[in-house]
């Protein structure tokens, strides 16, 4: 009995459908994409815990969100509970990543230790802190470290509430003031960096870890300042003003502007990092993601789409080797400060 042209074709169909099965099984894979592929072809999977700075959400949270695009199997959380509110999760085990806007307190290196939590500490861009003020304050353009502290610190409660008291020349206006709560590293960073005394600070103010809340209220009161990450600042230039700060009293003003940061030359600039317990380092999601998160062409694209200052290659690479050589604890020891340069600590 012949066949039919249907039969015909469908037997055909069938040949060429199994012809192709084999030559795909037969042809070399290719490499998944250096932005985020896994390069061992591992399909990985399972969730990663991310807590601490609102300054160092936005790098994470992109890191994550291009990671997860090339990794569908990993779910990355990333909260805000401010740097020191994120270390207490991170000393007792309840998360696998820290953001810290400053290196870890001798305090949170206790708590780590009476935990048993080994951890690798990696520095991942430069900020600044930016002191703001409503763009129709058209007087504060410039402020010495001296006016800043005036009006930061303790003994200022209650008692500066104008802004003429911060200089003369300036209107007799309220002064309503915005920053960092007590839980985040820029609040240890400012008041040290002002008022000379890590949590040195008046406590009549509105204080949030969330620094959009600052955000707007700097944005909605035209009498006010406030202070948080750059990177903030620089999503909102339209709704702020940064003032300069004169580190000297020597008259140089100078903004929380990339070079300025990067250098240190910028009074409140600082290094930003993410830390890793040492033993999620053993899971291959957790490792894959760091790994991401410290390749030079990555961490340079996105940490400067959130406003903030990248590392050099070099340095990238460096961090990277710390991590695989498993390197403990902090670099950040007797003598160091956040002014020292990165690349003396992290060589």
């Amino acid at each position: 009995m012949g066949m039919n042209k249907t039969n015909i074709r469908h037997g055909a169909a069938a040949i060429m459908g199994v012809l192709s099965l084999v030559a795909a099984a037969c042809a070399p894979t290719t490499p998944p994409p250096s932005s985020g592929g896994n390069p061992s072809q591992v399909k990985l999977s399972g969730l990663i815990k991310v807590d601490g700075s609102s300054t160092v959400f936005p790098i994470t949270e992109a890191m994550a969100e291009e990671f997860q695009k090339a990794n569908r199997g990993v779910k990355v959380t990333v909260g805000i509970s401010g740097t020191g509110g994120g270390f207490q999760k991170f000393c007792s085990g309840d998360t696998d990543l820290q953001n810290a806007s400053r290196a870890i307190s001798k305090t949170e290196q206790e708590a780590c230790a009476k935990n048993n939590i080994g951890y690798i500490e990696m520095p991942v861009g430069y900020d600044g802190i930016a002191v703001v003020v409503n763009p129709k304050n058209t007087f504060a353009t410039c402020l010495t470290v001296a006016e800043l502290k005036k009006i930061w610190e303790p003994e200022a409660q209650a008692k500066v509430t104008n802004w003429k008291q911060v200089r003369g020349a300036f209107p007799d206006v309220p002064l309503k003031l915005y920053g960092a709560g007590s839980d985040s590293g820029t609040f240890d960073y400012f008041t040290l960096g002002i008022n000379g005394k890590e949590k040195a600070s008046r406590g009549d103010y509105t204080p949030s870890e969330d620094d959009n809340v600052l955000v707007q209220g700097v944005s909605g009161d035209r009498n006010a300042m406030g202070y948080f990450g750059a990177a903030y600042y620089e999503e909102n230039k339209s709704k702020l003003k940064a003032v300069q700060i004169d580190s000297k009293g020597d008259g140089k003003c100078l903004g929380p502007e990339e070079k300025m940061i990067q250098d240190f030359s910028y009074h409140l600039s600082r290094p930003v990092f993410l830390y890793a317990k040492a033993t999620m380092l053993g899971r291959p999601e957790v490792k894959e993601f760091v790994k991401f998160y410290l390749e030079s062409e990555n961490a340079t694209k996105l940490i400067k789409e959130v406003g903030m200052v990248p590392l050099t290659a070099s340095l990238y690479g460096a961090v990277q080797k710390r991590v695989d050589a498993k390197t403990l604890g902090t670099a950040y020891l007797e003598g160091a400060t956040a002014k020292t340069p990165l690349a003396d600590l992290f060589k």
